[in-house]
């Protein structure tokens, strides 16, 4: 199995540096790269790697999946392939096969709530759905008066209100207006709205975990190039200081992220350790992304904020991830009242139990 495991990985860390090297997409005004590395990543099943074979999909464990989500970070690829997996995990959880296409997941902020009538149809809002405009479907997690369902949707039927992120990404917001979905099954007993924050959370932890570790490299390669006073800058103390807390936001998060996704690879169910782990994560990153953003800039003065370095290619995606899924303060705010809810004397015993 690990074997297999590395394989699945390494294909699409091989897909990434062959079709969605930064240099090239950042030249490429058109975003003519984007069919050819989705094309590949979808003959690999790649995009459906958390799918099950019974339903057309890879069958790829969450730890696989979490190390592709990873490798995309590191890559700051701009098409949705992060949103088809977490759709595709989506849609089993409701035991829904998952079509072929680009897909993404409402609601992607845990305030909104898409309603599940009692007609069958959907009804709601969603704000800043990612790449909702360029996916063909919409995996839906809907409450009712049964409980809580899982949808699936052509966005063809939908009203999508174009918006940004900060990368210049697709952050949509999605109208459900009597939507009648292409299939509709309740989800599992205990699976509700923040079992997919969180899950959503997770992924781009790890997303900004692997940008932040693309962008230590690259400010860490420029140091030794750029030359002042006739030495490299990387020679200078502050500059080897700001490079050394680069480093250590680059770290926490790859250490907060990859013990998250662990957590719940390995959990049977979305218990307290794992809200734990995956909140933790959330706000560890993006405290990273914001304070790891800001050294690389400086690190590379004027010339990082330029649209033709690829610089930004990797802070404002781990910039803008920041708000996906909840924000920081969201998360401090829920685990705050996680932690009181269970009292002082459970507290040490979950910290010191992960």
């Amino acid at each position: 199995m690990a074997e297999a495991e590395n394989i699945v990985v390494a294909t699409a860390e091989r897909i990434f540096a062959d079709l969605a090297d930064p240099q090239t997409i950042n030249h490429d005004k058109d975003g003519r790269w984007t069919a050819p590395l989705w094309q590949a990543l979808s003959e690999a099943g790649l995009t459906l790697a958390w799918v099950g074979e019974e339903f057309g999909g890879a069958g790829t464990d969450l730890a696989d999946g979490f190390e592709i989500i990873n490798a995309a970070g590191r890559f700051a690829i701009a098409v949705p392939l992060a949103e088809t997996l977490l759709a595709g995990w989506l849609l089993q959880q409701g035991g829904i096969a998952s079509p072929d296409g680009a897909m993404t997941i409402a609601p992607a902020h845990p305030r909104d709530r898409i309603t599940l009538d009692t007609d069958g149809t959907l009804s709601g809002h969603a704000r800043g759905v990612p790449f909702a405009r360029a996916a063909q479907h919409v995996a839906v997690l809907a409450q009712g008066g049964d409980g809580v369902s899982i949808a699936l949707v052509e966005t063809a039927r939908l009203r999508i209100d174009a918006g940004l992120n900060l990368a210049n990404d697709p952050s949509d917001t999605v109208t459900f207006d009597k939507i009648t979905p292409l299939a509709c099954r309740p989800a599992p007993a205990g699976f509700d709205a923040t079992t997919l924050m969180l899950m959503g959370g997770v992924a781009r932890g790890l997303q900004i975990a692997g940008a932040l570790d693309r962008l230590l490299a690259i400010s860490v390669n420029y140091a030794g190039e750029r030359v002042a006073f006739e030495k490299p800058i990387g020679k200078f103390q502050a500059v080897q200081h700001n490079l050394a807390r680069l480093a250590g936001e680059s770290a926490a998060a790859s250490a907060a992220a990859t013990s998250a996704a662990d957590a719940i690879a390995r959990a049977a169910a979305f218990d307290d350790a794992v809200f734990l782990e995956a909140a933790a994560a959330k706000i560890r990153c993006a405290e990273a992304a914001e304070k790891g953003a800001a050294i690389a800039h400086q690190v590379h003065g004027a010339i990082g904020f330029t649209t033709e370095h690829i610089l930004h290619r990797f802070s404002l995606r781990a910039l803008g991830w920041r708000d996906d899924f909840g924000s920081e303060s969201h998360w401090a705010v829920e685990l705050g009242r996680r932690v009181a809810a269970h009292g002082a004397d459970e507290l040490w015993p979950l910290v010191a139990s992960r």
